[in-house]
């Protein structure tokens, strides 16, 4: 399969559904470069959870101010209102429903909404850090992820098979290869990409696809 999304790509495409005034965080990974595409005329204001509220994209490589960083221990910039706080209030913020939206990487999603993507198994990561509380958090929680692993297999799954993440808490995911909803525990087909048909979609999607009207191209930039 050669014909799929970069993850810039993937993040561009996430950014587009992104409303004017949103409070949102961005994940580790791939989720981290959709502050690089807000569209013309609309800003989001992004939170990290080590204490960041109405950052910038990163700095051009060799200007990093290595004291201004995110969760993911990347550089940010910062522009004017940006806001710096304790680490105990950015967490009292996610957990008290003040963010509007969540985008997180996965090695799951579930037709349920279930998300894992902290552990791959017995020798994975401690600890699921803070992605438990955005999940449950946050107003709206969309996943941005390939949509196979990297020997094939589907992370598009009916149940998932690793230590969850939240469950029921996914609504959309941007992947590389479409654009699908989460409606009454099922995946719900929007977008995709022109040279994949349903079936072939299908074929690497590891639960049923329904469709609820046309599916549209999912057209994004060369970036």
């Amino acid at each position: 399969m050669t014909d799929k999304l970069s993850p810039t790509q993937m993040a561009w495409r996430a950014a587009q559904d992104i409303a004017d005034g949103a409070y949102v965080n961005l994940g580790i990974g791939f989720p981290e470069m959709v502050a690089k595409f807000q569209p013309p005329g609309r800003e989001a204001i992004f939170h990290t959870e080590n204490g960041i509220l109405g950052f910038g994209e990163a700095p051009a490589a060799g200007s990093e101010d290595w004291d201004l960083i995110n969760a993911g221990k990347k550089a940010v910039t910062i522009k004017p209102g940006t806001a710096f706080f304790h680490h105990a209030d950015s967490f009292a913020m996610v957990r008290g429903g003040h963010l509007d939206v969540a985008i997180l990487g996965a090695y799951e999603v579930a037709e349920t909404g279930d998300l894992a993507n902290w552990s791959t198994g017995p020798r994975g990561v401690p600890a699921v850090g803070g992605a438990m509380d955005l999940v449950h958090g946050a107003k709206t929680v969309a996943v941005i992820t390939d949509h196979v692993t990297k020997d094939g297999k589907p992370k598009l799954v009916q149940r998932c098979s690793l230590p969850l993440t939240g469950e029921g808490c996914v609504t959309r995911v941007y992947s590389s290869l479409a654009v699908i909803d989460i409606v009454d525990g099922h995946f719900v087909l929007r977008e995709k990409l022109a040279s994949l048909s349903v079936a072939d979609l299908q074929a690497l999607t590891g639960a049923a696809l329904r469709l609820e009207g046309p599916v549209a191209d999912l057209d994004v930039p060369a970036l």
